[in-house]
């Protein structure tokens, strides 16, 4: 694995994980502004931590995997800081939390589990995909054109 924090000076690390954190940071607050949601499960930041850790799995492929993307802010910026300040586990655990102080304890269990299934399971089906994807792309030799 290579070793980004050791190859690029700390600040231009710093500064790119600052800047994308600041950017999904946004984002989530802007679909928790769109779709703000009532009470009962909270869609918006399931959609949120799903989607996210789909990207997550498309971007770790992309990066470490494959080495389609080589640039070493990528990571930091992306990984790190968009994907890290767009997913939240904190709303995630006070989501939770409310719907546990409203007595909604079969939505607040329905919510822990399902974000935790549907996150993992759509990290990996993500990099699955992603690596199928450009496999498809490498195998196009055999045709005439």
């Amino acid at each position: 694995m290579r070793d980004v924090y050791k190859r690029q000076p700390q600040g231009r690390v710093l500064a790119a994980v600052a800047a994308g954190g600041a950017l999904g940071a946004l984002a989530r607050y802007g679909a928790l502004v769109l779709w703000p949601g009532g009470g009962g499960f909270p869609w918006t930041v399931f959609f949120v931590n799903v989607s996210g850790c789909a990207l997550i799995g498309v971007l770790m492929v992309l990066t470490v995997e494959r080495g389609r993307v080589t640039h070493p802010l990528v990571r930091p910026f992306l990984g790190v800081g968009v994907l890290g300040g767009f997913t939240t586990f904190s709303t995630y655990a006070a989501g939770v939390s409310d719907l546990l102080v409203r007595q909604e304890a079969l939505t607040a269990l329905a919510y822990a589990a399902a974000t935790v299934v549907a996150a993992l399971g759509t990290v990996w089906a993500a990099a699955a995909g992603t690596r199928t994807w450009l496999d498809r792309g490498s195998r196009g030799g055999g045709r005439a054109a």
